[in-house]
């Protein structure tokens, strides 16, 4: 007996979609890591500057024309002198002036990834529903995630905008340093702003994953592939 010519179409279609979701799942977990190692990098670079490992030269983060230098900031109880100096031994010829390049660097790659990892979770969103794969209901989140993520990731703060991004450069960091030990209410803004903000979009970001990772075992348990 002859094979239903539509089944067979339907079936060439189905695993045309199929591949189409393994090649967008493979990218964006890619993006997906790109943006996670940016993130913490980039984390990193703040604590440095924070704990005053890497020094804030004189006239950086001051409007033009102000050459008084800034206050290094108090060592704390992690970044004593003696952590302090083991750590710059360790970190050899890093200065500020290469710290911001790597930030500036940093902040790129990461907002592209952003916009990369929310596209391909779109393309799998669209493969899924002409598809009808399933799964739709996790890669909408996902998608949402991704998008907000995104929004929260660009610099709107270097637009002229009074909207801040999570992204920052070693200049911002240098202006806001002064300020964070007026009195314990901008030093919690101090930590909100590049801690906290920074941990609310990377939890963001892990959600997505979550969501995205549970939309390719929504796919597979539908087609009774695993």
């Amino acid at each position: 007996m002859n094979e239903n010519p539509t089944s067979r179409g339907d079936s060439i279609e189905m695993n045309d979609s199929l591949d189409a979701v393994g090649v967008f799942r493979g990218w964006k977990n890619v993006f997906f890591g790109v943006v996670l190692v940016c993130l913490v990098l980039t984390q990193v670079a703040f604590w440095l500057i924070n704990w005053n490992v890497v020094s804030i030269p004189a006239g950086s983060g001051t409007p033009a024309g102000n050459t008084q230098a800034l206050p290094a900031p108090a060592p704390t109880a992690v970044g004593d002198a003696a952590g302090t100096g083991a750590a710059k031994g360790l970190l050899g010829n890093l200065d500020f002036e290469r710290l911001t390049r790597a930030v500036q660097l940093l902040n790129g790659i990461l907002i592209v990834a952003a916009v990369l990892l929310a596209a391909s979770i779109f393309f799998g969103l669209m493969v899924s529903l002409v598809g009808r794969l399933g799964g739709l209901n996790h890669v909408s989140r996902a998608f949402i995630l991704a998008l907000i993520a995104v929004v929260l990731l660009i610099p709107w703060q270097s637009l002229g905008l009074s909207v801040l991004g999570v992204t920052w450069t070693p200049d911002e960091l240098a202006q806001w340093l002064p300020a964070k030990t007026a009195s314990l209410g901008n030093t919690i803004i101090f930590y909100l702003r590049f801690t906290v903000y920074w941990a609310v979009v990377t939890l963001l970001l892990l959600l997505c994953q979550a969501r995205s990772t549970r939309w390719s075992k929504s796919i597979l348990h539908r087609l009774e592939i695993i």
